[in-house]
């Protein structure tokens, strides 16, 4: 591709995902000097600088922050515009930016994308995982994946599949402890604890809707991530409570076993959120449908 017949938007817009000059080159297949000599050419244009230069990191100016977000924009409008001529006849095409939290992409989000972009190839998605959610609200991001409940009511939002979480243990754990009959008995044994959302982490509620009610736990063993967490369970470390998104591949083949049966727990809920606009692309709204059936078979 000869970059000198590639258009300035389409361009710095690369640029400006990029974390350098050099991974940019990469993504183009052409050669530092190439690309640095093409921005300098698009910066003399406008007579403004959009990028600081380093050999490791790519700094935006606030110009180029303010041109690599119209540049965005614009060209989403572009590939809106065409697929909505075409949306009967046409294949799926354009940018999907997803948002979701680290353990749940990691472990049904990515590969999903992965098989929808493979049966899509006119899509590209960009896939954003974080610790805490993200109110996508007025950002770049096209689709947020939340577990939980909404609040946001400048966003539309479809359920992909029910979830809720469930205090499980090791076999091991249980041949030694015993297993709590009651959430009372939860104060007689070490509690795992996910620490997230800027929330009270050493809480685990239990309850209907509505109904619910709040139990403090304690524990010598605490983390931000789930998969640590899950796997300081299946050492058989004490307890812990995670959604059954996460945990029923476990349950399934015994390596926890599900404890409280009988006490309720909230649901915690799997569900897409998009902007509340006019027209909602159909890249997005396909996304969405793969989604919600591709959990429904991963977590039957």
């Amino acid at each position: 591709m000869d970059l000198s017949t590639v258009d300035d938007l389409e361009f710095f817009e690369e640029i400006s995902r990029s974390k350098s000059l050099t991974e940019a080159a990469r993504s183009w297949g052409k050669s530092l000097p190439s690309v640095s000599k093409r921005l300098t050419q698009l910066e003399s244009r406008l007579g403004a600088q959009l990028v600081r230069r380093s050999t490791r990191k790519l700094t935006l100016t606030p110009e180029g922050e303010q041109y690599a977000a119209g540049a965005l924009a614009i060209l989403q409008q572009k590939m809106d515009l065409e697929e909505g001529i075409s949306q009967k006849y046409g294949e799926l095409r354009g940018r999907i930016a997803v948002h979701t939290t680290v353990g749940l992409g990691r472990i049904h989000i990515a590969p999903l994308l992965g098989e929808f972009v493979r049966d899509h190839p006119g899509v590209s998605v960009d896939l954003q995982l974080s610790a805490l959610p993200l109110n996508i609200a007025g950002s770049s991001f096209d689709l947020g994946i939340r577990v939980g409940s909404l609040e946001d009511s400048q966003l539309k939002f479809t359920r992909l599949a029910e979830s809720r979480r469930v205090v499980c243990a090791s076999p091991q754990y249980l041949e030694r402890m015993g297993a709590p009959s009651t959430t009372a008995e939860l104060e007689q044994h070490n509690c795992i604890i996910l620490r997230q959302d800027n929330s009270d982490y050493a809480l685990w509620r239990f309850g209907e809707q509505g109904r619910e009610r709040n139990v403090r736990v304690n524990g010598n063993m605490v983390s931000d991530d789930g998969e640590v967490v899950a796997g300081w369970c299946l050492q058989g470390l004490g307890l812990m409570m995670r959604s059954t998104w996460h945990v029923n591949p476990m349950l399934q083949q015994g390596l926890l076993t599900q404890v409280l049966q009988d006490v309720p727990t909230p649901a915690a809920d799997i569900h897409a959120v998009y902007p509340d606009a006019v027209h909602t692309p159909r890249r997005v709204t396909a996304a969405i449908d793969y989604l919600r059936r591709g959990l429904a078979e991963r977590l039957a």
